[in-house]
């Protein structure tokens, strides 16, 4: 069942490539949505798919990019808006 979940990631997570590694991420476990730096210095990003694909994505956000340092992962489903691809948003 495709899901859709609104997540923000805690930590070192700007000027460390974390936007592209989420992208290519969420691609490689059919994902879509996108991703987006916020004015605060964290990273805000909205997936959709199947269940456990979000899962593992969830997962991977605490590991992220090779210099970034993820503190806190926060996820919380959300209504369905139909993405048809992972965008990175500047």
């Amino acid at each position: 069942m495709i899901r859709h979940y609104n997540i923000t990631v805690k930590g070192k997570v700007q000027r460390v490539a974390y936007r592209f590694w989420t992208q290519a991420t969420a691609m490689k476990h059919n994902l879509t949505g996108f991703v987006r730096n916020l004015h605060n210095g964290d990273v805000y990003m909205e997936v959709e798919g199947e269940e456990a694909d979000i899962n593992t994505l969830i997962d991977l956000c605490y590991v992220g990019s090779p210099r970034s340092e993820v503190k806190e992962v926060n996820a919380v489903e959300s209504e369905l808006k139909d993405f048809e691809t992972f965008e990175v948003i500047k």
